[in-house]
């Protein structure tokens, strides 16, 4: 009886000797690294505006930096904008193996655009002319998006996901022209923006 149980002991230490212990350990991602890139037209914050984020609070808070972009002629002069936009997802819901629903996210943006029109034309208006900042916008936003899962990606072995996002916003500047126009100068419609958009994990 003793035979084969020493004849398995000398097989289970052939065996992990055979075996060498896994140094392909990847090394965890920098703090400073972001975790995602985003493309997505509209919104205010540009014709088209890519940009990179950041994951926070288990997947449930993001915050993307972008740089957005309107030509001349849909503005009168070209724009560039610098957005902060920050994101809170509740939850999510799984609707297949590969598959999530972001059926709720609330946050807010904060944005700064470069070339607004007549801003090089000194002495054209007075100091006082605006009562508005032409230049620096923050509002609310609210949307969602599906996800697909993908193949983490070799180098890192980090999980992946696709994802397709819409987004509702407004801005300061729509909410008082609204509230100081009552007969209607502004519609409801018109304090809305929507963004499309993609969001893809690196």
């Amino acid at each position: 009886m003793k035979a084969p149980l020493l004849a398995a002991l000398l097989l289970a230490t052939g065996a992990a000797h055979a075996a060498p212990p896994d140094t392909t350990a990847r090394p965890p991602r920098p703090w400073f690294r972001p975790r995602h890139v985003v493309l997505q037209t509209g919104g205010g914050l540009g014709m088209v505006a890519g940009g990179a984020g950041y994951v926070l609070l288990k997947n449930r808070l993001e915050t993307d930096l972008l740089i957005g972009y309107v030509p001349r002629r849909y503005a009168g002069s070209a724009l560039a904008l610098v957005s902060l936009k920050v994101m809170y997802s509740p939850w999510q819901l799984r609707v297949a193996e590969r598959v999530r629903v972001v059926p709720v996210t609330l946050g807010g943006y904060l944005s700064y655009t470069h070339g607004t029109l007549n801003d090089g034309q000194k002495g054209q208006y007075p100091r006082d002319y605006y009562w508005f900042s032409t230049d620096t916008r923050y509002g609310a936003l609210l949307g969602g998006r599906v996800a697909c899962l993908m193949a983490p990606l070799a180098a890192t072995g980090q999980p992946r996901k696709l994802a397709f996002c819409y987004e509702l916003g407004t801005n300061d500047l729509y909410v008082a022209t609204y509230l100081t126009n009552r007969g209607g100068a502004i519609g409801v419609g018109q304090l809305v923006t929507l963004a499309l958009g993609v969001k893809v994990d690196f």
